[in-house]
């Protein structure tokens, strides 16, 4: 959901006629096995007791980049994983120091970036690998890009796919989403819930988003996705990965 000072009669329209949820791959298909080797299961330990999921990314041997409202108590993360059922060469490594963006606004899930440090270091592999970071968008949107999760795949379905699975998604031009840092995407396929945390991975293989919520107007319109932007946070990423 969009904030912005020219955005109040928008919020007054998603308020109103839809819901937002943050991120299920719709629409798409099973990813060749390890052939996303930068992708990472998140398990989030939650205050209750209770376990719940996110996606994320490896960016390095030590840092992992999520969503910021997949807040928890605390994390394992799993690399190398394709199927959640098979154990074989999966690294579970817990999380040792957690930094939601530091403008992030839960209610508004604008720069909803996370990064967590790993408690060890992951040990590459060719399962296990890290992806590289879009720079500059210097105001022109990436093409043929492709969103990966374990959220749901079938909306008549309760638990998250098993497997990982694909889709590709088409970015849009949209005020509102630029000037709120985010980029967009729409149509009934695409991310939604489970797979927040996930990448925005485009036709370069290097990261550009950070799957974030998913807007479904009650009218029949549209599904409207958004991707937390990374390139506008660059400077800060830098500042806690010491990543160029």
């Amino acid at each position: 959901m969009f904030i912005h000072c020219e955005l109040v009669m928008l919020i007054l329209a998603l308020t109103l006629d839809g819901q937002v949820h943050t991120g299920q791959i719709y629409g798409g298909h099973e990813v060749v096995p390890h052939s996303r080797p930068y992708m990472v299961l998140l398990e989030q330990h939650m205050e209750d007791g209770s376990k719940k999921h996110c996606g994320g990314f490896l960016l390095n041997e030590d840092f992992v980049m999520t969503a910021a409202h997949c807040k928890a108590k605390s994390y394992t993360v799993l690399l190398g994983v394709h199927n959640v059922h098979e154990n074989h060469n999966i690294q579970r490594i817990s999380v040792k120091e957690v930094f939601p963006n530091k403008d992030y606004n839960e209610t508004e899930l604008k720069n909803d970036i996370m990064l967590l440090k790993l408690s060890s270091k992951a040990t590459f592999s060719k399962n296990v690998s890290p992806i590289p970071l879009a720079g500059n968008d210097h105001g022109s949107l990436p093409k043929s890009c492709i969103v990966s999760g374990w959220g749901r795949s079938d909306k008549n379905v309760k638990y998250m796919s098993a497997v990982l699975m694909e889709v590709n998604v088409t970015l849009i031009e949209n005020k509102h989403c630029a000037a709120d840092k985010f980029y967009c995407s729409e149509g009934e396929t695409g991310p939604a819930e489970g797979d927040s945390g996930g990448p925005l991975v485009c036709n370069d293989g290097k990261a550009y988003g950070v799957v974030s919520f998913t807007f479904t107007p009650k009218s029949g319109g549209p599904h409207l996705h958004g991707y937390a932007k990374i390139s506008d946070h660059r400077s800060w990423i830098s500042l806690v990965t010491n990543i160029p």
